[in-house]
């Protein structure tokens, strides 16, 4: 989902296609996007990630769908439960990636916002860190929504 909304590369699809496989996953198309190499990455996984997803019985988000977007939240906020994002990443990139224009993200765009006014405030980062973790918490729990229905592969 995070390749899906332009924030991960078309090779760490790839990448994690190869993972899968590693861990015991196995599908013809799954093989099929674990096979190609980086510079065929940006081509091919757009064509071959809906069917190994299926395949797979995993959900495929459309690139720019407001489905998309809000698993990518949810799987942001993730990393940061899982230690691979610090408070303040989450809340950049959530900022950077969908401004205040995506409900579900909106509070961590707030929160974003308050690291640039922290002098001011009275508050200090790590009452910031935490408001953000207790975000990505809330994120975390939410009920995911269906996907947005697709257009059939050309």
């Amino acid at each position: 989902m995070l390749w899906s909304i332009g924030a991960a590369p078309a090779h760490e699809v790839v990448t994690a296609a190869c993972d899968a496989l590693v861990a015991g996953l196995d599908s013809p198309a799954l093989l099929a996007l674990a096979s190609r190499t980086r510079g065929e990455a940006d081509y091919e996984v757009p064509g071959i990630l809906p069917a190994a997803l299926e395949e797979l019985g995993l959900t495929y988000y459309a690139p720019g769908s407001r489905a998309g977007e809000e698993a990518a939240v949810r799987a942001l906020a993730n990393q940061l439960l899982s230690g691979e994002l610090t408070p303040r990443e989450l809340a950049l990139r959530a900022h950077q990636r969908f401004g205040h224009r995506l409900p579900l993200a909106e509070r961590l765009a707030e929160l974003d916002d308050e690291y640039d006014t922290l002098e001011y405030s009275g508050r200090t980062p790590a009452q910031l860190d935490a408001d953000i973790t207790s975000e990505a918490h809330r994120l975390a729990r939410r009920p995911r929504s269906s996907p947005e229905p697709m257009d059939a592969p050309a």
